[in-house]
């Protein structure tokens, strides 16, 4: 299965997905996701959104299971002043790397799988 490189990928999300509209998306509905644990707060959750767009582009569109070991090892250097520890944040993660899968256009998607 071959694998777009991240600008290829880069390039298709930015003409599906805006990044503010993405963004503004989970600020609306991080409360409402099975992961959101009371007490945490937007700046808790914001970090891991934005490391689930950027690592899509930079992964080539790959799907969440391949990267998910790594992703966790690379947290620590992402997640801001977010206080979600790995395990934590990987369900916003994955929701945010869904969210992009789920609004590329179908024949792009299919590309990139």
């Amino acid at each position: 299965m071959k694998h777009l490189d991240a600008k290829e990928v880069g390039s298709a999300v930015a003409e599906a997905i805006d990044p503010g509209e993405y963004r503004e998306h989970f600020h609306r509905e991080y409360r409402f996701a099975a992961y959101y644990s009371a007490g945490r707060e937007w700046p808790d959750y914001e970090p891991a959104y934005r490391y689930g767009y950027d690592t899509y582009l930079e992964r080539g569109g790959r799907r969440f299971e391949e990267v998910e070991d790594e992703l966790g090892r690379e947290w620590h250097r992402h997640r801001a002043s977010s206080r979600l520890h790995w395990t934590e944040a990987r369900e916003a993660v994955r929701d945010g790397w869904h969210h992009i899968e789920r609004n590329l256009p179908h024949a792009l998607d299919r590309s990139l799988r």
